[in-house]
């Protein structure tokens, strides 16, 4: 039997569908995982539900995140929010992390899963980084690795690649900033914006803050490698 994994999916401002795109699935289905798109769970008996069918969730990339689930308020540069979305996603989250279920995160997902966790986050980098920075949302195609992420040693995302620097896509505006004492950073670009975070104490709980699933489809051996390594931890 493959291992259940449950896709967060997105939805627009009014609330009229839900959508996952395709890359997110090819990457479970080439990896050996079989996916299941997950609506939004906000009642607690639906989440220990569902918590205990899957074998492990995929935090999937999309709209921004609420700031007052951290304590802040909106930022003018903040984008679209589907509060339902974020609500639904850090429940599930808690729930998998106290039940030691894999979490693999991309994008908005990696910076739930902090939040989940207990951290915060930068609404709008360039606004509240006090530095030059990186071109963060890439003028390129979502397959090209446009700058490098410098990996910790030991880290589990180092154990995943093999590697203490690869290239990674960029699409976002947000970025997390500090994480709980559960969590460490374990990937930065060479401008110091947060690229991965994991638990210290849970199996497998890592965020990243790039888009694997686009780089996967041009066989990116780390972004492959990461995938593999996620099904293999949910299959266990």
């Amino acid at each position: 039997m493959k291992p259940l994994i449950g896709i967060t999916s997105s939805m627009e401002v009014d609330q009229s569908h839900y959508a996952v795109a395709n890359r997110n699935v090819e990457a479970i289905l080439r990896a050996g995982g079989m996916p299941v798109m997950l609506p939004y769970f906000l009642e607690e008996g639906d989440v220990d539900q569902i918590a205990n069918q899957i074998d492990g969730l995929y935090a999937t990339g999309g709209y921004d995140i609420d700031p007052t689930l951290f304590g802040e308020e909106p930022h003018p540069n903040l984008g679209t929010i589907i509060p339902a979305r974020d609500q639904s996603e850090i429940i599930l989250m808690t729930k998998l992390i106290e039940m030691g279920k894999p979490i693999l995160g991309v994008c908005r997902g990696a910076q739930t899963l902090n939040i989940a966790a207990g951290g915060d986050m930068y609404q709008d980098i360039y606004a509240q980084i006090n530095q030059e920075l990186l071109q963060h949302s890439q003028k390129a195609p979502r397959d090209h690795g446009s700058h490098f992420v410098y990996v910790s040693q030991g880290s589990l995302l180092h154990k995943l690649t093999g590697s203490e620097k690869f290239r990674v896509n960029s699409m976002h505006h947000q970025a997390n900033r500090d994480v709980s004492g559960s969590f460490q950073i374990s990937g930065k670009a060479s401008d110091g914006v947060v690229e991965a975070v994991e638990s210290k104490k849970h199996p497998f709980a890592l965020g990243l803050q790039w888009h694997p699933e686009a780089m996967a489809t041009t066989d990116d051996v780390a972004s492959l490698n990461i995938y593999e390594g996620f099904i293999a931890a949910c299959g266990k």
